[in-house]
């Protein structure tokens, strides 16, 4: 896996085509994901060396219209599978479930969520089919899935991008298999 991630969101979508281009035009990284999301708003994930993913932030992060957007170096392996609904959890315990208003804002609380705990990242819902927002669920110990919620939380909070969240300490197997 590369080195860094980088997510720039914008209001509109002729801005974030826009933005996109200037993305891919400032330096050698790899667009993984670049597409509208609910409601109207463009989204773009990309990758690269770190330096070459925040020169990219720095140039198109300067578009009127910039929600959020992030720079993560060493992202936790289970963003990706939890993203593209790939993710395999085997023995599903406590369950934790955090919203943010933003689609970025949910990655980087994913990312804390999963370095600080021993927690396994069950979904990341990205904008799609929630008026923007986003959520995370992830399962663990109850204790560990407590301590991962809280430090997403505090990620995301100072921003102003934290919207819910709750842990679930055995839930239902009928939760489970719609979950899952």
């Amino acid at each position: 896996m590369a080195k860094a991630i980088g997510m720039l969101e914008y209001m509109n979508v002729p801005t974030g085509v826009q933005a996109a281009d200037t993305v891919l035009k400032t330096s050698q990284v790899e667009m993984i994901e670049a597409q509208t999301v609910c409601p109207g708003k463009y989204i773009m994930l990309f990758t690269g060396e770190i330096s070459a993913v925040k020169a990219s932030l720095e140039a198109a992060g300067q578009y009127d219209g910039l929600i959020d957007s992030f720079l993560l170096g060493n992202p936790h392996e289970g963003i990706f599978p939890a993203i593209y609904g790939t993710a395999e959890v085997v023995n599903p315990r406590a369950l934790g479930v955090l919203e943010t208003f933003s689609a970025a804002s949910i990655i980087v609380a994913a990312d804390e969520a999963a370095k600080s705990s021993e927690v396994e990242l069950i979904e990341l819902r990205i904008a799609r089919g929630m008026c923007g927002k986003s959520y995370l669920m992830l399962t663990g110990e109850v204790a560990a899935v407590e301590a991962a919620i809280a430090k997403a939380k505090k990620a995301v909070e100072e921003s102003g991008m934290f919207l819910d969240s709750s842990v679930i300490p055995n839930p239902d197997s009928r939760l489970w298999k719609s979950i899952l």
